[in-house]
């Protein structure tokens, strides 16, 4: 019986989350035993197009990734996106809040515009059918590692739907916020066993948002913390100015700054 075929694709990203599934080390050999990877750029010189599960990371930022991803899209029976570039275009969508020609004019002001550019940068599921997503930056190996043996059993896997700040009690750590940091937990989907304020960093919100996550709740206590709500918008905007929950407040802090600037 044949191994089923994985290809290993990658868009605007730092590449890290296809090194977590080289790093699942242990684990790795036992999964090579039950799939074959037939284009992994990151791993392999030879690469073939009969692939029946695709990975996919980052994020799609030009009309040649447009046609690339729709190419893979097109071969792949199952296609699965794997970290925040793109589930949620993670930190390249910032580049949304200004014009391409702006932006490409910031970074390289002395190169011309590259027309293949995209107007806006996208989730892969804005452009393709996405079969299931593995968020985080960069995803969890462990999670990976689940959703890939799952797959291959013929099931469908489940993330959890909760909080990070769950994952967080549970490990017994102090609370951000009563310490007067701002932390996305309350609001963020778990699944990376809360491993960002476990060692005293705050959780930015790469996992993407929880669908009707309490956002004004949470700018009202950080408020009371000493956060603007202008700076909990920029924040929240670094991973997810994509979500539908943030580009009203995205809108509303344009508007602002318009003003202020008139």
């Amino acid at each position: 019986m044949s191994k089923p075929k994985v290809g290993v694709f990658s868009f605007a990203s730092c590449e890290g989350c296809q090194l977590q599934l080289l790093n699942i080390e242990d684990e790795l050999l036992d999964l090579l035993g039950r799939i074959e990877i037939v284009n992994f750029r990151e791993a392999m010189d030879e690469k073939r197009d009969d692939y029946a599960i695709a990975l996919v990371e980052g994020s799609i930022v030009t009309e040649i990734d447009v046609e690339e991803v729709r190419k893979i899209r097109g071969n792949a029976a199952f296609l699965v996106t794997i970290g925040a570039c793109a589930v949620t275009t993670g930190l390249n969508g910032m580049r949304n809040s200004v014009a391409a020609r702006e932006a490409w004019k910031r970074v390289y002001p002395d190169r011309d515009f590259d027309p293949d550019v995209a107007p806006e940068v996208r989730r892969v599921s804005e452009v393709v059918k996405v079969d299931f997503e593995i968020p985080g930056c960069p995803i969890d190996r462990g999670e990976l590692l689940y959703v890939l043996t799952t797959l291959l059993q013929g099931q469908v896997p489940r993330l959890p739907a909760t909080p990070v700040c769950d994952e967080c009690r549970r490990a017994g750590n102090p609370c951000l916020l009563d310490r007067g940091i701002y932390c996305f937990g309350s609001i963020t989907r778990s699944g990376c066993r809360a491993i960002c304020p476990a060692f005293g960093e705050s959780c930015c919100g790469c996992r993407g948002l929880l669908h009707g996550a309490p956002i004004e709740e949470l700018i009202e206590i950080l408020d009371k913390k000493g956060y603007s709500r202008e700076e909990v918008i920029v924040r929240m905007n670094q991973f997810n100015s994509r979500d539908d929950q943030v580009k009203p407040l995205t809108g509303e802090l344009g508007r602002l700054r318009k003003e202020v600037a008139a």
